[in-house]
Formats: C-alpha cells, structure tokens, sequence
C-alpha cells in the first residue's frame, strides 16, 4: 500500500470526507440505537409494572387462594412473551402457580409490601445465556378478605426487544458502509472537477522555462483561492524575470569588462615575445601588465563585495562619524585630483552633527560619489559638498555642475556596470561599479541614496541615513 504521502490529493480528501461520514454516521447511529434501547426498556418496564399492578387488583377481588389454585390457566393465559416469567406462592412455600419456560433464576429480591406501589426503581436486572436482559420484581398481593397473603414473582424478558435491536445495528452499519461509499466516491469525483483549476494551473506552470519566462498563469475563471496563488506566483515570475534579466545583463556586462583588460595583457604579452627586447623594454611591459590586473583585481574586488551584500544578512560595525570632519578630510585628500581639473571643493557641515554608520563603509560610498563628480562634472567648476538634518536621518549631498541627465538615465544611475558617458577615466572606480557600490552600501544600513538633475545643471547626489545624533564639538 502507497503510503499516505503519495496520495493524491483528491484520494486523501475523498478519504478524510469518507472517515468523517463514518465518525457521524456512526455516532447518530449509536445515538439513536441508544435512545431507542432505552425506550424499549422504558416500554418494558412499563408494561412489567402494568401486569404486576393487574394481577394485585384480581387477587384482590378473589376470596381466597384456592380459587386461584382452581384456576390457575386463568393467570398463565395472562402472559405477554411466552418466555414471560409468572410465579405465584406463599412466602416461605413452594409456588401454586409458576409460568417459567426458560427455568430463570430470580436475582435476590425483597418483595414490595402491599399497597406499596411498584415503579422503575423497584425493578431487577439480570440476563440469559444468550445476553437477552430480562427486567424482575417481587410484589406482595392481599387475596379477598380473608387476610391471605402472596407474593407475585413476574419478569419480562425483552426477547422481541433484542431482535429488533439486533436488526437495528445492522441498519446502522449498513447505512455507515454505504455513506462512506458514497461520500467517498461522490467526494471523488466532486474534488476532480473542483481541482481542473489547479490542473490547468500546473500545465500552464510546466511549462515556463528560462526560454519563456513571460508565461504567465491565467487567472481570470479562478476560485477566489487559486485566483490568489496565481496572482503571487505571476508577482514570483516578474521578479525572476527581471532578475533573470538583470544576471544576463550582469553576466554580459562583467565578460566584457574583464575581456578588455585579459585581451590587453595577452597582446601586450605577445608583442614581447615577439622577438627580444632590452630589460627596460620588458619592465614597461610588466608594469603595463600589472596597471591591468590591478583593474582586473579591483573588478573582482567590487563583484565580490556586491554579492556579500546580495545574498548574506551582512551585519556591520556602526560608530558615531562627525560629519564635518570626515568630509573635510575626503575634499582634502582629493583636492589635487579635482585640481587638475580646475574644480574645487564647498563644504557645508554644521559642526556637531553626525550619523551613525560604518566608518570604512561610509567613506568609500562618499569618495566614490566625490570621484563621480570630479570625473563627469564641468571643468572649472565647484563641487559642494553639504550635510542637511532630515525627518528621520541625516542626508549628505554631493553636487556637481554637468551634462543633464534624463529621467531614464537617473533610473539606470546605480545599476551596475551601468556608465551615461562611454569615456574612461583615470581615476578610480571607472569600471561602472562605483555608484552600484554606493547603493549597496547605503542599502546594508538601511538608508537610500538618489540622484537628482536640477533646470540649471546641477546634478545631486543624496545618501540618506536613518538616524542622526549629536556629538560634542571639538
């Protein structure tokens, strides 16, 4: 046998459907069976307690015992079931008068006194070989009115009660059976149209492939449930599609980067080999190669930090950064590059205020937006740099004067590998990871960064930090 697992899910329904008609079915049988039981013994006691209050109100009308000595055909014709128990005698002697086909044996009773009247309470309780119960009592009867006493030992033995609880419990386990049938195979064959949904769903799923990630699941005729998990599972295909393209972009992206640099070494290389150079020949071929696997190595760098951040709950080290400082220092230690440019630095930072971040962290994404500024901004121009207190942080800005930028290059700003101007620089970071990295960075603590062009040519970038603090001025 399959073990449950395995089953379907229309056969474990079914199933589950079937077991709970059994558990009702069942227990209203049970139910009813135990109700009617007790109104048959009901009945019985009834009628037990009508023949015994009978036989009082005759032998009280008789004159003496020895009439009912002379007639005793009168009382046994008297009987209800022809296993009844009929016994008729003086206390102490043996009985006149005895109807006990089955030879029962009477339980150990004390007979009601006369005039007492016999109820419920009164009756015994015992059973035959064969677990037929049979209901007793003893009662006292006067006889005429000549003072003669005797006891009257009657019991019903509930033979036709049996039979028909008998039978009862069959209709009841018959009818048990057939509602699991039923319910199970009515339950079948509801749950397998009930499920087309789901089937034409796991079609449709079958078959998206990374050939065809713009199929999607159909959801209009859905039940309002599956409606609901093909709206998450499309929501699910957008995001792998746009990640999906993104790693092919990514993919396409780093294999060029990484193929420019290998092809000028490999050339360069193959150039020297060519035929036999002086020392001074080959040191500058060395010191070319190593400028290119300097890049390669600062490339891998990049690629490698970007994934930690990607897929790993990075946690970093946060201290308190007094913003002015660090910023003077970052315009100071870039001012001869700017220099050669004709550009100078405005810093803006209002002493005491800082935020709370990574120190190392925090200065490669302000350099980097610094370098961005000196290698796109317009010669003989000033880059500010400025602090200003937000609603829930601290924003730090770097603004440059250069080429307008449209909406859809802002967009694309921090996507990696991503560059507006197809120039290379000098400078650092001009692979088109540099602004990736910012974003990166900012995201590992929680802030954003933007960008943002200005009607008269001012291009800003914003690093929005959530928290602020204080520190005591120097």
């Amino acid at each position: 046998m399959r073990p449950w697992r395995s089953w379907t899910l229309a056969f474990r329904v079914s199933a589950l459907f079937a077991l709970i008609a059994c558990l009702v079915v069942t227990g209203l049988g049970m139910y009813l069976y135990t109700s009617a039981r007790q109104s048959l013994e009901v009945r019985a006691d009834y009628t037990l307690i009508g023949r015994v209050e009978h036989f009082r109100n005759l032998l009280h009308d008789l004159y003496n015992v020895e009439q009912m000595e002379q007639r005793p055909a009168l009382f046994e014709s008297m009987l209800g079931n022809e296993q009844d128990v009929r016994i008729f005698r003086r206390q102490g002697e043996a009985p006149f008068i005895q109807s006990n086909p089955d030879h029962l044996v009477p339980p150990a009773m004390t007979p009601l006194p006369v005039g007492s009247p016999v109820s419920s309470a009164s009756l015994r309780t015992s059973q035959r070989a064969d677990g037929v119960r049979v209901r007793w009592v003893s009662a006292l009867a006067d006889v005429g009115k000549g003072g003669d006493t005797v006891e009257i030992v009657a019991a019903y033995v509930m033979v036709q009660e049996a039979r028909m609880m008998r039978s009862y419990r069959w209709r009841i386990a018959g009818a048990a059976a057939a509602a699991v049938v039923l319910t199970a195979l009515l339950g079948f064959l509801l749950l397998r149209r009930g499920l087309q949904p789901l089937e034409a769903m796991s079609q449709r799923a079958a078959q998206i492939t990374p050939d065809h990630l713009s199929a999607r699941l159909d959801q209009e005729g859905m039940p309002a449930e599956l409606r609901r998990v093909a709206l998450s599972f499309n929501a699910m295909l957008d995001r792998l599609e746009a990640g999906y393209a993104h790693l092919a972009q990514f993919s396409g992206d780093l294999a060029h980067e990484i193929r420019t640099p290998i092809n000028v070494l490999m050339g360069q290389s193959q150039v020297a080999l060519g035929q036999r150079r002086s020392p001074e020949e080959y040191e500058q071929v060395l010191e070319s190669n190593l400028e290119e696997l300097t890049r390669l190595s600062r490339i891998i760098e990049n690629i490698l930090f970007l994934a930690q951040t990607d897929h790993a709950q990075l946690v970093v080290d946060r201290s308190a950064i007094d913003l002015r400082e660090e910023l003077q220092k970052i315009a100071d230690y870039f001012e001869g590059v700017a220099a050669e440019r004709d550009m100078q630095f405005e810093v803006d930072a209002a002493p005491g205020l800082a935020c709370s971040a990574n120190l190392v962290m925090w200065r490669r994404a302000v350099s980097n937006l610094v370098v961005n500024a000196v290698r796109y901004g317009d010669a003989g121009t000033a880059i500010r740099i400025s602090v200003r207190p937000t609603a829930d942080g601290i924003a730090i800005d770097v603004a440059n004067r250069g080429m307008a930028m449209t909406r859809q290059q802002m967009e694309r700003m921090f996507d990696r590998f991503y560059r507006g101007d197809k120039s290379r620089s000098e400078f650092t970071e001009s692979n088109g990871l540099g602004l990736a990295i910012v974003k990166a960075i900012m995201t590992v603590h929680g802030g954003t960064a933007a960008v943002a062009c200005s009607a008269d040519g001012w291009i800003a970038f914003s690093l929005r930090f959530p928290t602020r603090g204080k520190i005591a001025p120097r």
